[in-house]
């Protein structure tokens, strides 16, 4: 079978197409023929010799959001049977025409959702939907802003804080391609961050009150912007750093007026609140087959095409979920 690796840390050219032997699953684990892998930002990052969420490490191999049919099961699996379509993260060797996943994480495709859609219902939507849940409790008529919208997981945040009641959507995004896109899928304001005046802009939309929740994904110098237009007992919910810059220090001074700064793990709400993630993902579909949210496929690429993946990523000209079909 085929799988994408790369030998050493650079451009998308380093990776490559390898042929490997089939795996079988273990005890507890599937093995899904792959029908579309979503991709994520962080494996560019790693690509490129960026730790992210550890350290990076030679030979690599991408992970992904995988959704396909399962092939096999090992022992001890229970729920899951041969011929399933399901969809979960998996961690490395993802660009693959097969792949083992343990059987714990899976989610069951609904009828309806194709698989490139589904690619969306694990990592991405499970991290938009989790920070305005969860991390920032959102509630209703508050007003949202979300940062790198146009992004696989911004999209999908956009619709989740519609569909959970949000008032107003404020979307920032880096071209007007993307702040176009952003309002086609709901958001009531779109501002470029690239702009000097774009947090004048978000201050005038609320009428000076600034964002009760803001989601950041881009850090740097956009993260302490984010933080200057949080309202009064407004929640700023960090979840990456897409810029590549330092994680910026937060003076503590600037959390007067109520302000909180939180952070949001999949992994964590995954492990340590498996009932919450559970009915979380049940929402979810809930929302995606009532077309209250609605995963945007930016292009489905093959699998020897990995490195075009790659540089669509890496120069931020998606809109919205860039996914291999094997």
């Amino acid at each position: 079978m085929r799988v994408v690796r790369y030998h050493e840390f650079g451009a998308p050219s380093v990776l490559q197409v390898d042929e490997a032997a089939k795996p079988a699953p273990g005890a507890g684990e599937v093995l899904i023929r792959v029908e579309a892998v979503g991709v994520n930002f962080a494996e560019v990052q790693r690509r490129q010799g960026i730790p992210i969420g550890g350290p990076a490490e030679l030979p690599g191999s991408p992970g992904g959001d995988v959704a396909g049919i399962v092939e096999s099961i090992g022992t001890g699996v229970v729920d899951v049977t041969a011929g399933d379509r399901v969809v979960t993260e998996v961690h490395q060797d993802a660009y693959a025409d097969f792949v083992i996943a343990p059987a714990r994480g899976l989610l069951h495709i609904p009828e309806g959702i194709d698989a490139a859609q589904a690619t969306a219902l694990t990592t991405p939507a499970q991290t938009a939907y989790g920070i305005l849940k969860f991390s920032a409790a959102v509630r209703p008529g508050e007003t949202v802003l979300v940062d790198a919208a146009a992004g696989g997981v911004g999209h999908l945040a956009v619709q989740v804080a519609k569909a959970l009641g949000a008032g107003t959507v404020i979307a920032t995004a880096s071209s007007p391609e993307k702040l176009a896109f952003a309002k086609s899928l709901g958001a009531d304001h779109a501002f470029d961050y690239t702009s000097d005046d774009w947090t004048d802009k978000v201050l005038e939309a609320t009428d000076g009150k600034g964002a009760d929740v803001v989601l950041d994904t881009v850090g740097g110098d956009i993260l302490l912007k984010s933080l200057d237009v949080l309202a009064t007992f407004g929640r700023l919910v960090f979840y990456g750093s897409a810029s590549g810059a330092d994680i910026p220090m937060i003076n503590p001074m600037h959390l007067f007026g109520m302000k909180t700064v939180a952070g949001f793990s999949v992994y964590a709400m995954l492990y340590k609140r498996p009932e919450e993630f559970a009915a979380g993902q049940r929402e979810l579909i809930e929302f995606v087959l009532a077309g209250k949210v609605k995963p945007i496929v930016h292009a489905s690429l093959s699998l020897d095409e990995a490195v075009k993946a790659h540089e669509i990523m890496e120069a931020r000209s998606q809109l919205g979920r860039v996914v291999l079909v094997p």
